[in-house]
């Protein structure tokens, strides 16, 4: 079949450039080459589909026939040559991207130029602070945060986001403001995960020391605006992303905890499903992020 394909192109070329010899300089072969590939077709078909001499060539009944049908498959792979180049260049079709519900605020401003900029681009958000299953939700593009699975998705890293140990002002009126490391696993917190011991924690400080201790969350859940709400309304300590709670720390109703003190900067990856080929959608959507997330606040550039 794949002899049969280029055989057939070789002889639309032949056709569309009137001579064996222009043909071949066309296709980057030579002009015997040419002539083995027609002699070929008409042996495996048993049909005589040019007749040659020295000076012209003559399409017979049969090759004017097939000559219609070879050019039309010609044009329908250049036309798929086209989408494959498009694919690769342009950013087109849907997009499918799955991102935590702490990162949906960035994702508009992030890829609005984007969208604007490429009308034949749409896209498809999967917002879920569960881990999405990228193949069998068709994912393309995925935006997640801090250690990743080993598995066999390829994954890029945007950047890292500070993270801020904070509390709200009636919280630190009830509890007191701590003032070490040491104070801190007497408190009131707020996380996202555990183990069978509890929550750790670990703190980076001055001249590189770093704690790490074990807490009980009064609070505890996967998704990160609910917890930060919940740190609002005064129920715990909690170590949250600078960018996530930004806004809340600038109006007062979240205030720094020991700011001298710093959880390990969560990294933040472009994860897809293969390595190597990435659409254009893909590249330019992942690239559009990367440079949105490095410019919020407390992010910091690898």
């Amino acid at each position: 079949m794949e002899d049969d394909w280029k055989r057939l192109a070789a002889f639309a070329e032949v056709v569309r450039a009137g001579s064996l010899s222009a043909a071949g300089r066309r296709l980057g072969i030579s002009t015997s080459a040419v002539s083995q590939q027609l002699r070929a077709l008409e042996q495996a078909h048993g049909v005589t589909l040019l007749h040659r001499s020295t000076r012209k060539l003559a399409l017979t009944e049969a090759g004017a026939r097939l000559a219609q049908h070879c050019q039309a498959m010609v044009d329908a792979a250049a036309r798929a040559r086209q989408q494959l180049t498009a694919a690769r260049d342009a950013p087109e079709g849907e997009l499918r991207l799955a991102a935590p519900v702490g990162f949906a605020r960035h994702l508009a401003p992030a890829l609005a130029p984007l969208l604007a900029a490429h009308p034949g681009l749409s896209l498809r958000l999967f917002v879920d602070d569960a881990m999405i299953d990228l193949i069998d939700a068709r994912i393309d593009l995925a935006v997640r945060a801090g250690r990743l699975a080993d598995s066999s998705w390829a994954a890029r890293r945007l950047c890292r986001f500070e993270l801020v140990l904070c509390a709200a002002p009636a919280y630190l009126a009830r509890a007191g403001m701590p003032a070490t490391p040491a104070e801190l696993p007497s408190h009131e917190w707020i996380g996202g995960a555990r183990d069978g011991s509890g929550l750790l924690l670990t703190l980076e400080g001055p001249a590189g020391a770093q704690e790490s201790f074990r807490v009980a969350p009064r609070v505890l859940g996967n998704n990160q605006l609910s917890l930060q709400q919940l740190c609002v309304a005064g129920l715990g300590l909690m170590l949250a992303v600078r960018a996530d709670i930004d806004d809340e720390l600038r109006t007062g109703r979240l205030l720094p905890v020991m700011p001298e003190w710093r959880g390990t900067p969560l990294p933040v990856w472009a994860v897809t499903p293969q390595r190597d080929g990435q659409p254009a959608k893909v590249r330019h959507a992942a690239e559009a992020i990367g440079r949105y997330l490095r410019e919020v606040p407390g992010a910091l550039s690898d």
